[in-house]
């Protein structure tokens, strides 16, 4: 193992005698990949790198963190284009590349300023830098990665202090990419907004088990998004995979976390990931997302080394390909999903095959500290496991999209503007085009879709600082009244699928089931007991009709008959007082565009 880790470094690390005359290193280089820098190295290096290579890098800011750090991000090339305007006017590709979203994970940071000046020395990705743009966001979580300690990742070789894996306000930046409720994020997806990356490359540690594998690459479109675009997908995995195999590097095409957390044999799921996370964000853009996991049992000089083989990779696939890839993403933006059935979340089917997987001899004994069943390695015997790999995705929530597009009440527009405004969803504002705004212009009565809950489970305990909520139901026509100053969301946009997986309700990650509407599924109002007795005798006595049916009830369902508040209830909810918004969702769909 020290030999091992020695000729890691000798071959990683540049001789003291050069480093010296070198800015352009990192501290992580020069202690020989055994620490890693705070983040005014970052601030340095980006103005460093700018000033060595003007003609090849702009430093610039993309946001500011709440604890006022800014944002650091390189463009880099040398094709000309160190903007986005002047990317688009030239049709050049952007791969964009953001390191410690989780910032205890911080291979991303060292391994890109290590792979940037390799590159821009002609030392790796020959030729690259004229055929693309490389946005490189070096932190992404500024505020934890100074958050600064030696056990921020007690399950990670190395470096021997990082940073934290949550934000100062503690989000989860890859718990964000939908609901955007973090500065963070929404600086991010504005960067994203401007520069419309072909690719983006998301570089983290994975934890977990312990095994010879040293990387997983996982692209979406390849399992779910756009059909045409998959094939963009699948050849960047594999082509990245491909390259790292021809280093000596062991790549999984799957995310290798155990189906049961503790049991190896258990095997694995292949997936693919809602959009709160990065690689199931981009493909709802019609883009590409990468996720690189490299394994953090493994020193930090190895994953570092092979986090650049990564970028170099990537780099020099986009290179090749990125123009095609962008032609495919143009098709997608351009197709008319109206009426069409849309996956919004996805399932591995129990279809499994096993596979030979490179691990260590384990034992699964009960533990005298825990009292349950621990699994312990011995890393000085490799071995190879058969397992099972569930790798049949399919959707697990097919809905058809709207015929024309979503409407979002007057009531509740300034909830969703801003959300859709960070995606760049395109709508505009129903009855306001009039000079004199939309408060004079009259309400409407539309045919529209309605979906009431059935069904409603509110979680128990927050997540992210929300209440989240499942429903079940079913869109229904409906006459609604809609008044000026209401959202139409058309689906005939580039961002279809994103707009789809923000309003559906039934989408994982919907602006419902992040909890934004909750007040509408909440009772407000109610009618006393001794009130809905006397109701209830005047409707039995006024309608035969009900009477059957509720003698019906009380015959056949006992769990009915046994409840007084469910018998009266059965009479309030028939009564003019019920409340009809109650379990109605604030959000319309509508088959034709309104006037």
């Amino acid at each position: 193992m020290k030999q091992a880790l020695f000729a890691t470094l000798l071959a990683l690390a540049t001789p003291l005698s050069v480093v010296a005359q070198a800015p352009l290193t990192t501290v992580s280089e020069r202690s020989g990949f055994v620490k890693t820098g705070r983040y005014d190295e970052t601030i340095a290096l980006c103005a460093a790198f700018a000033q060595r290579h003007p003609d090849a890098v702009r430093c610039f800011d993309l946001g500011t963190t709440p604890e006022g750090r800014p944002m650091k991000a390189l463009a880099i090339s040398r094709s000309g284009a160190l903007t986005p305007a002047a990317a688009r006017e030239r049709g050049i590709p952007v791969v964009l590349m953001q390191g410690g979203i989780h910032s205890g994970e911080i291979d991303g940071k060292d391994a890109g300023f290590l792979a940037l000046r390799e590159v821009l020395e002609g030392a790796a990705a020959a030729g690259a830098l004229e055929q693309l743009v490389w946005v490189f966001v070096p932190v992404f979580n500024v505020d934890g990665h100074e958050r600064f300690g030696a056990w921020n990742r007690p399950n990670q070789r190395g470096p021997e202090e990082m940073g934290w894996r949550t934000t100062a306000q503690n989000y989860n930046l890859n718990r964000d990419y939908a609901k955007a409720d973090s500065p963070e994020m929404r600086a991010m997806l504005r960067l994203v907004g401007e520069w419309d990356p072909i690719a983006t490359i998301d570089l983290h540690a994975t934890d977990g088990a312990q095994f010879e594998h040293d990387i997983s690459i996982q692209v979406e479109p390849l399992h779910g998004g756009d059909e045409a675009l998959r094939e963009a997908g699948r050849a960047l995995r594999d082509g990245t995979m491909a390259d790292l195999a021809a280093q000596g590097s062991l790549p999984l095409p799957f995310y290798p976390s155990f189906e049961d957390y503790e049991d190896p044999a258990s095997g694995f799921e292949d997936g693919v990931s809602p959009p709160r996370f990065s690689t199931g964000y981009f493909q709802l853009r019609n883009r590409l997302g990468m996720l690189v996991e490299t394994h953090s049992w493994k020193e930090y000089p190895v994953r570092v080394r092979i986090t650049r083989n990564t970028i170099v990779s990537v780099l020099e696939q986009v290179a090749r390909r990125g123009r095609d890839w962008m032609a495919l993403a143009r098709a997608a933006d351009a197709r008319d999903l109206s009426g069409q059935p849309v996956a919004l979340d996805y399932r591995a089917t129990d279809a499994s095959r096993v596979i030979d997987f490179r691990g260590y001899a384990y034992t699964r004994t009960p533990s005298e500290v825990s009292g349950a069943p621990m699994t312990r390695y011995d890393e000085s015997t490799p071995q190879v496991w058969k397992v099972p790999l569930r790798d049949t995705v399919l959707p697990r929530v097919e809905v058809a999209a709207p015929r024309a597009g979503y409407l979002v009440p007057a009531a509740h527009a300034g909830l969703v503007a801003p959300r859709l405004d960070v995606h760049g969803i395109a709508y505009r504002r129903v009855g306001c085009e009039a000079r004199d705004g939309c408060a004079t212009q009259p309400a409407k009565m539309l045919q529209v879709e309605v979906f009431r809950a059935t069904g409603k489970r509110f979680a128990p305990q927050p997540v992210e600082g929300h209440q989240r909520l499942e429903v079940e139901g079913a869109w229904a026509p409906e006459s609604r009244e809609v008044g000026a100053g209401a959202l139409f969301v058309p689906i005939a946009q580039p961002r279809a699928r994103l707009a789809m997986a923000l309003l559906e309700p039934q989408a994982p990650d919907s602006l419902l089931q992040w909890g934004l509407f909750n007040n509408a599924f909440e009772r407000k109002e109610y009618m006393e007991a001794y009130v809905a007795e006397a109701v209830a005798r005047e409707m039995l006595a006024a309608d035969p009709a009900l009477k059957a049916e509720f003698e019906r009830r009380l015959r056949d369902d006992q769990a009915f008959a046994d409840s007084p508040d469910a018998r009266l209830e059965f009479f309030y909810r028939r009564h003019p007082s019920w409340d009809e918004r109650l379990d109605l969702y604030p959000v319309m769909r509508v088959d034709r565009a309104p006037d």
